[in-house]
């Protein structure tokens, strides 16, 4: 499992704003940890800022950016560099300090600047896709909430098998505990046997206002009951039908759907019934797990995979996930540049389709999303994901790998070595403190909503002081 290991500057050093926007000024912030102090107030030094996308200076000079300026040290034995930085991208600042001891040592501190759609979004990662003890998971909806708190995610959505209500479980336990973790509802979507006929393709129902699965007398209409409260965060959700009224309305829908001779009528007219309705709901439907084995074969046939994507049946592609095999996460990452180069644009997400929060299972933390949205709010994620702002991240193997559009790709890598360490830092101590709040005693209970309490707006704070547009 890959970490997201931070720029060794950055233990020594705090680097503020780290994003700026392009073609205004600029004053970037860097402040020492203590330590040796290699930039002593009043001494003056070269900071040399070139563009990372420009070349060097030496082999494109038609193209590279590099400004060198003098700066003098500020009273906190810090640097404050004031600039404008005229395209998006990463810029690196080189600066050579000079301890007591006439030690030298090279530093450099990168920051990155931000045009167009990205100006006023920030970054925001979580997992769209995973499942707690009441589907086929190992632990409780608010053991795995607070557990993916603490290893640094900002949203999360419980996806149960045939289950809505234990996402809105989680919601309810940590309704009144301060916290700026976003639960958001959701359900991975199974539908029942249409006379006999298995539909099977899975699909997830992210941050719809009432449930699918509900919609049909099936496994979570027998467990919880009909009652709106465990079936929708809206009062004007549909109303469930009988399993003969499913196969009699899918069965009309399969009549009237063109599909090649080697897609399945009935399969895709439920898939296409359940991903309007998860629209209808305004949620993200979520194609998932394509090339997941399961039964010797690939979940989803190449044909029918085809066949939504040339469709536009569903909002979003699943590309990493679940598996830490190259058959699923490899073959959809080729899948998705594939579908790119024939036309096909679709939004990315990653998700761990984890069934156990714990380090012990190897695909607890192995995929997430970032997402670059103007908060962390439910309709505001699906809004910019469905606008295409979001990257997949892969961190199966040691070194991570982002998919996705290559402007956002570059953007989040920069993210998870410069920003992400840091704000992991945070996360960590509230999902820690989620969980005592939740599993605690009394008296460690109410410590710690107090001490929740007290740090509640630190995320807010923490991306007014890193992000400046």
């Amino acid at each position: 499992m890959a970490d997201f290991v931070r720029r060794s500057e950055l233990w020594t050093y705090d680097v503020f704003p780290k994003v700026i926007g392009t073609e205004k000024e600029s004053t970037i912030h860097i402040r020492p940890f203590g330590g040796d102090n290699f930039f002593p107030a009043g001494s003056v030094h070269e900071a040399a800022i070139t563009w990372l996308d420009g070349g060097h200076i030496e082999h494109a000079p038609a193209s590279a950016f590099r400004k060198e300026l003098d700066v003098t040290a500020n009273e906190e034995n810090g640097l404050d560099i004031s600039i404008t930085f005229p395209h998006e991208g990463e810029y690196r600042i080189r600066i050579e300090g000079e301890n007591a001891d006439g030690d030298k040592k090279s530093f450099t501190f990168c920051v990155y600047a931000v045009s167009g759609d990205l100006v006023g979004m920030y970054p925001f990662i979580g997992d769209l896709h995973m499942h707690t003890n009441l589907s086929d998971g190992s632990h409780d909806p608010e053991n795995v909430a607070a557990t993916y708190r603490s290893y640094g995610y900002d949203f999360l959505a419980i996806t149960d098998h045939h289950r809505y209500y234990p996402s809105l479980r989680a919601i309810e336990a940590f309704k009144n505990i301060p916290t700026e973790f976003n639960l958001v509802p959701g359900e991975e979507v199974h539908l029942p046997a249409i006379n006999g006929f298995r539909v099977d393709p899975h699909t997830i129902n992210f941050g719809g206002e009432y449930s699918i699965n509900s919609l049909v007398e099936d496994v979570a209409v027998k467990e919880v009951g009909k009652d709106k409260k465990v079936r929708a965060i809206r009062d004007d959700c549909p109303d469930v039908m009988t399993q003969e009224e499913f196969a009699a309305k899918m069965t009309a829908l399969a009549k009237d759907i063109k599909v090649p001779d080697n897609v399945d009528a009935m399969t895709a007219a439920v898939l296409k019934w359940l991903y309007d309705e998860i629209r209808k709901a305004g949620g993200l439907g979520i194609f998932p797990h394509p090339t997941w084995i399961t039964g010797e074969a690939f979940h989803v046939s190449d044909a029918l995979n085809d066949w939504l994507v040339e469709n536009k049946i569903f909002d979003a592609f699943e590309v990493l996930g679940g598996e830490r095999y190259f058959e699923q996460n490899g073959y959809q990452t080729v899948r998705y540049y594939e579908d790119r180069a024939r036309g096909f644009k679709y939004p990315v997400v990653g998700s761990t389709d984890s069934h156990s929060c714990t380090p012990e299972n190897k695909g607890a933390y192995i995929c997430s999303t970032i997402v670059f949205s103007p908060e962390n709010e439910r309709k505001a994620l699906i809004d910019s994901i469905k606008n295409f702002r979001s990257v997949a991240v892969d961190t199966i193997s040691k070194e991570f790998r982002l998919v996705g559009e290559m402007r956002y790709v570059r953007y989040g890598c920069f993210l998870l070595k410069n920003y992400f360490p840091i704000h992991d830092d945070a996360c960590f101590e509230e999902g820690r403190l989620m969980k005592q709040a939740i599993y605690g005693t009394e008296d460690e209970k109410q410590d710690a909503i107090n001490t929740l309490t007290v740090m509640n707006g630190r995320m807010k704070k923490m991306l007014k002081k890193y992000f400046a547009f």
